[in-house]
């Protein structure tokens, strides 16, 4: 399955891989209907692969997995595969279906339907609040540099909070031909504008947290993570983390296994730069606010060290034994729709 944000472009192939056909379909709830009836005019649907399950195809997995389906995750393919087969929706509808059928793409997609969907949509919601709020002090504080002398004398060596208010309260007069009055406009409605954004992201901290508590209350008990890291670690396991087959698995989805880096004598491995960076960063997190406050780490790391090993490979060592401790209790939790049913 190639997705698209308006159509599904559907190719099928036999036990063998002999193409059989491959047909367009566009994404609506009849659409995704008549797709699964003629996949299945076909004979025994096996498995589907299908690209994009976090994105374009979110919907249709959804409804492919109701529908009893096996769906299988299909990584989009890289720029040396096109380079040599070329680039059509046909060509990498027929590409997700050889992926799947030879177990090359064998992973499963979220299910994104539960309390961790939810808290995915609130931490994006959160995100994009944080980054404008950031981009409103950062414009307040470039217009404050270029203004008036006066006007930056009153307002210098304010903390954020206080030069936010301070500008808040900024009354200018009505004639904006005035270089210094359009300036003290602007500099109000910014700072009105940074109030707003952290009013909104206040709210969201405690839906979050509240939601967070609800999930996995134990994963907030390991020390340094807090309800930041973990709605992190949660969305990134998603509402079945029994997709993940091992603790192994989980820590190469965080980017956080080891990648042999020998050579020679040389014996050691280097930090994995692949994988969920908001998961590895929320990883790192946890690593330096334990290398700061928890003693057993910091004795850890002082062992470490004195075993020669550098910093990164020391906080190599923390982020994989951290995703060791954040698998077990993900496990361990109830599955999340039964807890929605049960609420």
């Amino acid at each position: 399955m190639d997705t698209h944000g308006d159509t599904h472009h559907a190719a099928v192939v036999d036990e063998v891989g002999r193409h059989l056909a491959d047909h367009e379909f566009p994404t609506t709830p009849a659409g995704y209907r008549r797709l699964l009836a003629w996949l299945r005019s076909f004979g025994r649907l096996d498995r589907v692969g299908v690209e994009g399950t976090g994105a374009y195809g979110a919907a249709l997995a959804r409804m492919l997995a109701q529908a009893g389906v096996t769906v299988v995750e299909v990584d989009r393919p890289d720029r040396k595969v096109r380079r040599s087969k070329g680039k059509s929706d046909p060509v990498d509808a027929y590409a997700a279906a050889w992926a799947a059928l030879s177990g090359r793409a064998a992973g499963t997609p979220k299910s994104r339907t539960g309390r961790i969907e939810a808290i995915r949509t609130l931490r994006v919601t959160r995100r994009g609040a944080v980054k404008a709020r950031t981009q409103e002090i950062n414009q307040l504080r470039a217009l404050l540099l270029t203004g008036p002398a006066e006007l930056r004398e009153q307002l210098r060596g304010l903390a954020t909070a206080a030069l936010v208010g301070a500008c808040a309260r900024l009354r200018p007069t009505v004639d904006l031909a005035d270089p210094r009055q359009a300036l003290k406009a602007a500099l109000r409605r910014l700072a009105r504008r940074h109030q707003q954004l952290s009013a909104e992201i206040a709210e969201l901290d405690a839906d979050l947290a509240a939601l967070v508590t609800a999930a996995a209350p134990d994963l907030l008990d390991l020390p340094g993570v807090g309800v930041e890291t973990a709605g992190q670690l949660l969305t990134t396991a998603g509402d079945n983390p029994e997709r993940l087959r091992s603790e192994a698995a989980f820590a190469h989805l965080c980017g956080a296994a080891p990648i042999p880096a020998s050579s020679g004598r040389t014996d050691r491995h280097r930090l994995n730069r692949g994988g969920d960076r908001w998961a590895n960063c929320a990883l790192h997190t946890i690593a330096l606010s334990r290398l700061r406050w928890h003693e057993p780490t910091r004795a850890y790391a002082a062992r470490r060290r004195h075993q020669g090993l550098s910093t990164k490979e020391i906080m190599r060592c923390l982020k994989r034994l951290i995703a060791r401790q954040v698998h077990y209790i993900i496990r361990r939790l109830p599955s999340i729709n039964q807890a929605l049913m049960t609420t």
